[in-house]
């Protein structure tokens, strides 16, 4: 029987978003994947091109582990997945059906400016419970209760942050992630 290592253990925070170049957030998510790699949490997301690859590069730049999962199989990927940053490539063959995976695995999500997958990713992540701190993304109506909760910036974004994840042991001890 293997024994659960805290110090292995590791939160992860998913940054969902626009899959399109030119979308307008690109520097927020670099900001925002730098600043989630500094405070020692693990970054995901879909693993491509927009939003995915600006969050994934800022993480990277920090130091951070880069979790990208992919909407096709290692053998049939379409252009810009994995993005360059991603260092954990996770080949899912499911197509828009991995935001489930995108969805449930982190402990909290930033959702960015996007459109329907990131909206699907943003009402699985609800029903699952997990916190979902949105800025730019596109609104939805919600039930009283459900762990939404709208950022007008980077800075507001990353105060909530903290209020669910602080900073990692590894993040206070200096440690490389």
């Amino acid at each position: 029987m293997t024994k659960n290592n805290s110090s292995l253990s590791r939160t992860i925070v998913g940054i969902m978003g626009s899959h399109r170049d030119d979308a307008p957030c690109l520097a927020e998510a670099g900001e925002l994947g730098e600043a989630v790699a500094r405070r020692g949490h693990v970054l995901l997301t879909g693993g491509g091109t927009g939003v995915m690859r600006a969050a994934s590069k800022g993480a990277a730049r920090a130091g951070g582990l880069v979790i990208g999962i992919l909407p096709d199989s290692r053998e049939d990927s379409r252009p810009g997945y994995p993005n360059e940053f991603v260092h954990v490539p996770v080949y899912t063959g499911m197509g828009y059906a991995r935001n489930a995976i995108n969805a449930k695995t982190p402990h909290v999500i930033i959702a960015l400016a996007g459109s329907w997958g990131t909206l699907s990713e943003i009402a699985l992540a609800l029903n699952e419970g997990t916190p979902v701190i949105t800025l730019g993304a596109p609104s939805i109506e919600h039930s009283p209760g459900a762990p939404l909760y709208p950022a007008s910036s980077v800075e507001e974004v990353l105060e909530l942050l903290d209020r669910f994840l602080p900073p990692s042991n590894a993040a206070a001890d200096g440690r490389d992630n």
